[in-house]
């Protein structure tokens, strides 16, 4: 086993940067909502119909006075698909259990975003990359851990590529 700082230190780790709370009160904002699924492959002749409208504040945040957001920064949840610069809805109501995606935060380390595993006799916080080793924490640290209840991503345009010649 390794120890927190060897795991932390040695193979980077996903972050958590508070943002905020959730707004107890946020005003609706409907958009609307296409009724065609999105095909990962080729469009649909439906796409032209509109189901709804959604707001995102409703699907996304169940209990507005218990809802943190933090930005990700780092990789080591990358195959969990939480990358670095995703929004991590918190909801500090929703009681963490074993497996799931958590905001950890022990003995003044940044909040970190790990996978929760709860043995007999410890704590482990497990990354999903395969290249960063569990932290373990011993049954005498002090660990606040909360439930990760979404990720919000935002599709940025890469800056600067050109086509090659002749493509």
């Amino acid at each position: 086993m390794h120890s927190i700082t060897e795991s932390a230190s040695s193979f980077g780790d996903t972050i958590a940067i508070p943002m905020g709370s959730g707004r107890v009160d946020p005003t609706a904002c409907y958009l609307p909502m296409a009724a065609a699924r999105a095909a990962l492959g080729f469009p649909s002749p439906a796409e032209d119909f509109q189901e709804d409208s959604l707001d995102l504040n409703e699907l996304l945040v169940r209990n507005p006075a218990a809802t943190f957001l933090y930005r990700a920064e780092g990789s080591s949840m990358i195959e969990a698909g939480i990358c670095g610069g995703d929004i991590l809805i918190v909801d500090r109501s929703v009681t963490p259990r074993h497996g799931d995606v958590v905001i950890a935060s022990w003995e003044g380390n940044a909040p970190a975003c790990k996978v929760l595993h709860v043995l007999p006799d410890h704590i482990e916080l497990h990354s999903c990359n395969s290249r960063v080793l569990p932290i373990v924490l011993g049954a005498t640290i002090e660990v606040e851990v909360f439930a990760v209840v979404g990720v919000a991503r935002q599709m940025r345009r890469v800056q600067g590529q050109r086509r090659r010649a002749g493509r």
